[in-house]
């Protein structure tokens, strides 16, 4: 499973947004986004630049944990 962190997330809408992005890329299996720890988790296999670049295009910012 690979984790990210994500900052700036303020409410749902963030994370569904999020995880409706990271969700579209190929082999991204499950995707999950924690609001209140601000943690991004996918069980698939995505190339980490595409969860990256999929994330920065929403407006956040991300670090691979």
């Amino acid at each position: 499973m690979m984790r990210f962190q994500i900052t700036g997330m303020t409410c749902g809408h963030c994370v569904a947004a999020i995880t409706r992005a990271v969700g579209a890329l190929p082999d991204a299996g499950h995707v999950e986004v924690s609001l209140e720890t601000g943690v991004l988790a996918v069980s698939g296999h995505p190339d980490p630049a595409a969860v990256r670049t999929a994330v920065e295009e929403e407006g956040y910012e991300i670090a691979q944990t």
